[in-house]
């Protein structure tokens, strides 16, 4: 359900690491960069390459984030009380295709955007097909009854590779969940280690 691919491998080569924990990332096979010399780049990386290689792996996570709306993530992330770089991670985790995800109806954040897109997901009783719609606590997310027979939504659900967040109560019975609270950095489950505050630091520059 993603036209990326080949991006997406790109990507984890790139970045040295399964940023999906997809069982077919190249990364499981070959640890180094894409390209011809791509094992030879083993330098010390600067501390703006470290800032700009966590930029690019937290907002690749999200599945085709523009570079606009990841930047307006970060000014709303400095606006709110508390620490920037959990704030961050907050909103991140508010976006609706990224709860589709985390709630297991869809089985990656490639397939999330495009099924909220496509119209199969429900907020609090209302029809949302914009992925990146900021989710409130307490908000109920569902699949639309139409929608809940389709092959992607079983098997998802079904997925024993992934556990449903704490934050998120899911009833698969009848494909609904509610987003209970905004969560913290180390209660999200990414398969490898974010580092949010890089990021606040690479656009702080």
């Amino acid at each position: 359900m993603s036209k990326r691919i080949q991006a997406k491998h790109k990507l984890d080569r790139r970045m040295g690491q399964n940023i999906w924990g997809r069982p077919k990332s190249p990364v499981n096979r070959r640890e180094y960069g894409p390209g011809q010399h791509g094992q030879r780049r083993k330098g010390k990386m600067s501390d703006f390459g470290t800032q700009l290689r966590a930029k690019q792996k937290l907002k690749g996570y999200y599945a085709n984030i523009t570079e606009k709306q990841f930047r307006r993530y970060y000014a709303e992330a400095l606006r709110q009380k508390g620490d920037s770089g959990e704030n961050l991670v907050g909103l991140l985790e508010r976006r609706l295709d990224a709860i589709v995800y985390r709630a297991k109806f869809v089985s990656t954040p490639f397939a999330a955007r495009q099924f909220v897109n496509h119209g199969h997901v429900k907020v609090n009783g209302r029809r949302v097909n914009i992925p990146s719609y900021l989710v409130k606590v307490g908000d109920v997310i569902e699949v639309k009854d139409k929608s809940k027979q389709l092959e992607v939504v079983v098997v998802a659900s079904q997925l024993a590779e992934r556990d449903v967040p704490d934050y998120i109560e899911v009833d698969h019975s009848k494909m609904t969940a509610r987003f209970t609270r905004i969560p913290t950095l180390s209660e999200v489950p990414y398969p490898v280690q974010m580092e949010p505050n890089l990021v606040i630091e690479f656009y702080s520059r």
